[in-house]
């Protein structure tokens, strides 16, 4: 454990004890800007690819370049570089030796620092950065900013100490953000294959003993729903009861930031719903999410209960599909993704299913896959929660 009136971490792996020492990042690397390339320099093939910020993010495409450069505008496998424009942070590149952009900046070291130990730095530096922008898209750095950032490092054997430490929790959430990308990416092929494509009444993928033709109807067909409303804040007697007070954000969650008490339903249009009854979002930056109620509580008016016919119809198949239509409806019926769904509009939408046996196989197989789904995203967020305590207590 650190001594917390020395410039120490409170967390240190043995045989450690001296002060770590302050100083600008601008001496312990340097930062070297890329290439700006006129548009005529950027050729379809080429014996180097231009390595560019979207090459990270969301651009698979590659321009190519013949010149022959001075090494330090290169990149080679296992270079540590960071994005500035745009998006931004700090990357080891794995891949091929490659030209890179302007707007990349290659980190150089020094030899009093370890990559994988500022990398971290690097790293947790972009999350105060973001942290501080208010929410803004344009944030600005650079690389005289950047320079004269103040950092504590201890001496080179802890840093490699603490870096390889990071690096193998940093390829632990890797792996599971992979496997939990699979499971989101094989969600979304079963729902494709498993409910049918416009057009068709059967699916391309079904249980065996089913070849019965799907039914198209409207959904207020064979359906109740209906909408809540909002309490009036102004009656401190409606509020700070036993009864949750469901949402739009809630319709998935196992508790509420509000409850009601009896007067406040009794005199207001809140209305209640059970365990199992399926809550649709109308309204707001929620509008087309849906989940089925995990707790009794009363809904607001943002909210759509849809109650089914346990007999004839199945909620959580019910539910998938209208989760597989979510951005169909919000395209058809939202303006530019912004406003809001009414309860009419959902109850008129055209639902195309089977008969009940092959209802309940379909909503229990995606019932199983969403609960793989989120035991997955609760070990990904549990391992990102120990990273940042890490960084808290292994940090100056």
């Amino acid at each position: 454990m650190g001594d917390q009136n020395k410039n120490v971490p409170r967390l240190r792996f043995p045989g450690y004890t001296d002060d770590w020492v302050k100083c600008e990042l601008g001496k312990v690397v340097t930062f070297v800007n890329g290439r700006a390339y006129k548009q005529e320099e950027m050729l379809d093939s080429g014996k180097y690819k231009i390595l560019r910020v979207g090459n990270f993010y969301t651009n698979d495409s590659w321009y190519y370049s013949d010149l022959e450069l001075p090494d330090n505008k290169y990149i080679d496998n296992g270079d540590l570089i960071y994005t500035w424009s745009a998006t931004f942070g700090p990357h080891i590149w794995s891949g091929e030796k490659v030209i890179y952009h302007y707007h990349i900046w290659k980190v150089v070291l020094s030899e009093e620092i370890d990559k994988k130990f500022v990398l971290q730095i690097l790293d947790a530096d972009r999350a105060k950065i973001i942290a501080n922008s208010n929410g803004s898209t344009m944030i600005h750095i650079t690389k005289t900013d950047m320079e004269s950032k103040q950092i504590v490092i201890p001496n080179i054997d802890e840093q490699r100490k603490i870096g390889e430490f990071f690096k193998q929790l940093d390829d632990l959430i890797t792996v599971n953000e992979r496997e939990l990308n699979k499971l989101k990416d094989l969600k979304k092929s079963y729902l494709e294959k498993m409910f049918p494509k416009n057009g068709s009444d059967i699916p391309e993928l079904r249980f065996p003993g089913y070849a019965d033709a799907w039914v198209k109807c409207e959904l207020g067909k064979f359906s109740e729903s209906y909408s809540g409303g909002t309490p009036s804040v102004r009656n401190i007697d409606y509020y700070g009861g036993n009864i949750p007070f469901i949402r739009s954000a809630e319709i998935n969650a196992n508790s509420t930031e509000l409850f009601l008490t009896e007067e406040g339903i009794v005199n207001s249009s809140a209305k209640m719903v059970q365990r199992g009854d399926i809550l649709y979002a109308l309204y707001g930056a929620t509008s087309g999410e849906v989940g089925i109620s995990r707790i009794n509580g009363a809904i607001n008016q943002a909210i759509l209960a849809i109650k089914l016919n346990e007999n004839k119809d199945d909620s959580m198949f019910l539910m998938q599909w209208l989760q597989k239509q979510k951005a169909q409806i919000i395209n058809t019926f939202i303006q530019g993704g912004q406003g809001n769904l009414s309860g009419q509009i959902v109850k008129n939408l055209i639902v195309s299913r089977p008969c009940i046996e092959e209802q309940k196989q379909i909503g229990a197989f995606f019932n199983q896959l969403n609960n793989t789904i989120t035991v997955n995203e609760r070990e990904l967020n549990k391992l990102k929660e120990l990273k940042k305590s890490y960084l808290k207590d292994m940090f100056v």
